[in-house]
């Protein structure tokens, strides 16, 4: 009798895949490293061939690693899809959207967007989660969520994009400080003060801390929190400087006693994205969605110019 994979063993293969380390793999999933082992080795003795090979980065999926890793992903994302819309017979809803998105998107524009979208299609549901970059491009991939919205600059390899929005990140300081003085500065000006860090696993402070290592520097982070909210708030209590989009930090800005500093490096000028596996892949509300946010984004930055 023939043996097919079950959505357990896809999901763990995945995660191997992508972790590259059956070790890690195991912490992400809760579960202990023997038992992925042994589910890839039974899906290996199943079809007959190697699916994974340790290669120079750890391990890595073979030929037929890499077809398996395709269909897996698309085989989970269409059983999450599956369970979603069956859901939705339960609750009356006729139709429900999950997005994965980052920090800022959440607290500068998108919110909006979906409330206005929402407000002409009442009988929808959207699901908003906050999540860092490397996050929302695996929940895309893995079919966990419809789609996701992120800064360009994450990997987005593979994925099918749209342009949204912008923003500028900027210092925000206490109107004392030594640098409040400057009109913009460079990123490697703030170097020699204290900063507060937000979101740590965060595509942008991944970011500030390649430019720091370039300029031969390091980050001195004297607080952590989660929120562009809450670093203002600590920098208005003199705690440290912030890098935030001006987005976020103008209605904080004259409350709080702050100075909003353009950044003139390239990369604070950021360009956000709607990524999602492929447009067909898409249901169709999440298609109307998308091209909603797409079409809304175009139009404003066109009033703007």
């Amino acid at each position: 009798m023939k043996r097919y994979f079950d959505p357990v063993t896809l999901r763990m293969f995945i995660a191997v895949c992508e972790e590259r380390n059956i070790a890690r793999a195991a912490e992400r999933e809760n579960i202990v490293a023997s038992a992925i082992s042994k589910r890839v080795a039974a899906a290996e003795e199943s079809v007959g061939v190697s699916l994974l090979k340790r290669g120079r980065r750890g391990i890595e999926p073979t030929a037929a690693g890499e077809a398996l890793l395709r269909q897996a992903r698309d085989i989970l994302g269409a059983m999450e899809r599956l369970h979603a819309e069956l859901r939705e017979f339960g609750s009356g809803i006729h139709g429900s959207i999950r997005i994965f998105a980052s920090l800022s998107v959440l607290a500068e524009f998108l919110p909006d967007d979906v409330g206005s979208f929402l407000a002409q299609h009442r009988t929808l549901r959207v699901s908003l989660d906050e999540r860092v970059s490397s996050e929302i491009v695996r929940g895309v991939r893995e079919g966990s969520v419809d789609f996701g919205v992120c800064w360009d600059a994450g990997d987005l390899a593979g994925l099918h994009t749209l342009a949204y929005r912008s923003d500028h990140l900027c210092a925000i300081v206490p109107s004392s400080h030594p640098l409040a003085r400057r009109k913009r500065l460079a990123f490697v000006d703030t170097l020699a003060y204290d900063q507060i860090e937000i979101l740590s696993g965060g595509i942008v402070q991944i970011t500030l801390r390649r430019a720091a290592a370039m300029a031969g520097r390091e980050l001195r982070h004297r607080i952590q929190v989660t929120t562009f909210d809450a670093a203002c708030r600590n920098v208005g209590a003199g705690l440290g400087i912030a890098i935030v989009p001006r987005e976020s930090a103008e209605p904080y800005a004259q409350a709080l006693g702050l100075r909003i500093l353009p950044l003139t490096d390239p990369w604070a000028e950021r360009r956000f994205v709607i990524c999602m596996r492929s447009r067909e892949s898409l249901s169709a509300v999440a298609g109307l969605l998308v091209d909603y946010l797409h079409e809304r984004a175009g139009e404003d930055a066109g009033r703007l110019a």
